[in-house]
């Protein structure tokens, strides 16, 4: 990142300051996560820092004893990759693209699959990036967020 990116960067952190949830540092930005495998989604949120490293946590919806964690580091210039662990044993690598500091979309590839998933998207903007199965959308059901028929 040049030193314009890094000072941009900052100055938005700074003034996004109030905007950023508590569990977030000065120098760091929260975002909701939503991926989707197979008929299933998963939802949590990822944490990046300025220094382009972060972590994601997510859960299943379907059951949600299954839950992901990753670490991952990134750039503007080349997106980011990270390695993602489940509860059930399964691991994935998985590469992201970033379309601002605060959103962008990616896939975990599994061995039984891909998993798709963005941050920083409200579920109805997240769709077109999520390559979701025939004749699903996603809604919001109560508070989780599900895979309903079109």
């Amino acid at each position: 990142m040049d030193t314009r990116n890094v000072l941009a960067v900052l100055a938005a952190s700074i003034g996004f300051a109030g905007a950023i949830p508590a569990q977030a540092g000065l120098f760091s930005a929260t975002g909701a996560v939503i991926a989707v495998a197979a008929d299933d989604v998963y939802v949590g949120e990822a944490e990046g820092h300025l220094d382009g490293s972060g972590t994601v946590s997510i859960r299943s919806q379907k059951n949600p004893a299954v839950t992901c964690f990753g670490e991952f580091t990134s750039t503007a210039e080349k997106g980011g990759s990270g390695q993602l662990k489940c509860s059930d044993n399964m691991a994935a690598p998985f590469h992201f693209k970033r379309l601002s500091v605060y959103r962008g979309y990616g896939v975990a590839s599994f061995s039984w699959g891909d998993m798709r998933f963005t941050y920083g998207f409200k579920p109805e903007d997240a769709a077109p990036y999520l390559k979701l199965p025939q004749n699903k959308k996603l809604a919001r059901n109560g508070t989780e967020i599900a895979l309903v028929d079109r």
